[in-house]
């Protein structure tokens, strides 16, 4: 603590020299937020410790010049820089999706495998009928596959015909399960009600690990299971729809779970992700996007185009003039039908009878706790872009051009071109040739 205190008096000298006379200047970058309890500031710490900073996304990049460290961008803006994360083709592609990669080989040859800006020379098959059947075999294969190794690791029965519609990442509320959940059980009262008409059937995946103490987060988990046991047990849904959620998370499942999906489901709130890797690997496999304009959602809206990505929800600034303007969830709640009837049925204990107040903190959360990562708000907007979404996936010929056209334009989000940027313009350093015997 001593250095912490010493660095921090060498740093508030420069701050002093730089905003001479604006004593909140130094309150608010001091690396020590007084108090009763004081506290260190870690990320302010880290900032002035460092030659380079950088966010993960340019939306990320963004929130942290213009918003959490904006007094540290004013003061030394040379720092700040972006790295959009990158994932690697060779796990997520190559060996993870050896169908789908035998495929693009065989049309386009093997020079994807380092350079993934090489899957470009997909995009004029994407109107090839002969190609989109293959392309579309590949996918019911690894359906199938995944159905395999689900019977076999949990007893877990997929039918491969169904659109299968996953959302695999960490349990958090910023990430928004919920929204998708409630979702589930508005699909689930269209079918009681007799509502079929142009319904697309489809499974829900859900996967993922929450922290130990994160009762919200654990609560969300029970909850997931218990809709999913009402849903599957219900003759109604059978054929129409199917819930999930896949125990122990991983990556050995994750190598099996994004060459199977038709759907990634990237939905939390706008302004709260820094970047996500689980969309580039869904939509390095073939998978559509459903998401917010967040974290990189936006980089990959702006490489795949608006007609090839289904974008819904408040924008990070709406976010935050809906906040300051003052979001009543229950306003939200009033007005839509449908939304009101998935909450009834959570405040009534339908998908816990034996213990009705289970769940209660959910209703609670969303609407008389603030609702902090605007669910309701959401919804509506969800629901009309999932309809979107089923209209194209039942137009197979389309579905299939999209899915190419994403694989085709994955390649900003390769690992190497993230790693070939903090070498350049951070590390400072080069690459070594590397030569293997023959």
């Amino acid at each position: 603590m001593e250095i912490i205190y010493e660095i921090n008096s060498k740093f508030l000298r420069q701050v002093s020299y730089k905003y001479p006379g604006q004593v909140e200047k130094l309150r608010d970058m001091s690396l020590i937020e007084e108090g009763s309890d004081p506290k260190v500031r870690m990320a302010y710490l880290a900032i002035v410790g460092s030659h380079s900073v950088n966010g993960v996304s340019e939306l990320h990049t963004k929130l942290l010049e213009n918003g959490l460290v904006r007094n540290f961008y004013d003061m030394w803006p040379e720092k700040f820089n972006n790295k959009t994360n990158g994932i690697t083709q060779r796990r997520w592609l190559h060996a993870s999706n050896q169908p789908l990669a035998s495929l693009i080989t065989e049309h386009i040859g093997d020079g994807w495998i380092k350079d993934l800006d090489q899957l470009k020379k997909l995009i004029p098959l994407a109107d090839n009928p002969d190609f989109k059947k293959r392309w579309r075999e590949v996918k019911l294969e690894n359906k199938k596959r995944l159905g395999e190794i689900l019977m076999k690791w949990e007893n877990i029965r997929l039918n491969p015909n169904l659109m299968f519609d996953v959302q695999v990442k960490r349990i958090h509320e910023y990430k928004r399960q919920t929204l998708n959940i409630l979702h589930c059980i508005s699909l689930y009262n269209d079918i009681k009600s007799g509502r079929k008409k142009g319904f697309v059937p489809r499974t829900v995946l859900f996967a993922g690990k929450a922290a130990p103490g994160y009762y919200m987060a654990k609560l969300l988990i029970k909850f997931i299971n218990n809709v999913a046991g009402v849903i599957n047990n219900d003759p109604d849904t059978r054929g129409l729809l199917e819930v999930h959620f896949l125990p122990n998370y991983r990556v050995s499942l994750a190598e099996y779970i994004m060459p199977a999906s038709d759907v990634s489901e990237q939905i939390s709130t706008a302004g709260t992700e820094a970047s996500g890797t689980g969309n580039m690997k869904f939509g390095l496999n073939g998978a559509l996007t459903i998401g917010t304009m967040d974290g990189a959602n936006i980089e990959m809206w702006e490489e795949v185009g608006d007609e090839n990505i289904f974008i819904f929800g408040l924008r990070a600034h709406e976010v935050d003039d809906l906040r300051a303007k003052g979001y009543n969830p229950w306003d939200y709640y009033h007005k839509n039908d449908k939304l009101k009837k998935v909450m009834d049925l959570i405040s009534l204990g339908f998908f816990s009878p034996e213990e009705p107040q289970l769940f209660r903190p959910i209703f609670d959360s969303l609407l008389n706790g603030g609702d902090r990562y605007m669910v309701m708000a959401d919804f509506d907007s969800y629901v009309s872009c999932q309809t979107l979404l089923g209209e194209a996936y039942l137009d197979i010929d389309r579905w299939s051009k999209m899915s190419i056209l994403n694989v085709a334009n994955m390649g900003r989000f390769s690992s190497d071109r993230t790693i070939r940027q903090y070498s350049e313009e951070i590390w400072s350093v080069k690459p070594i040739p590397i030569k293997l015997d023959n």
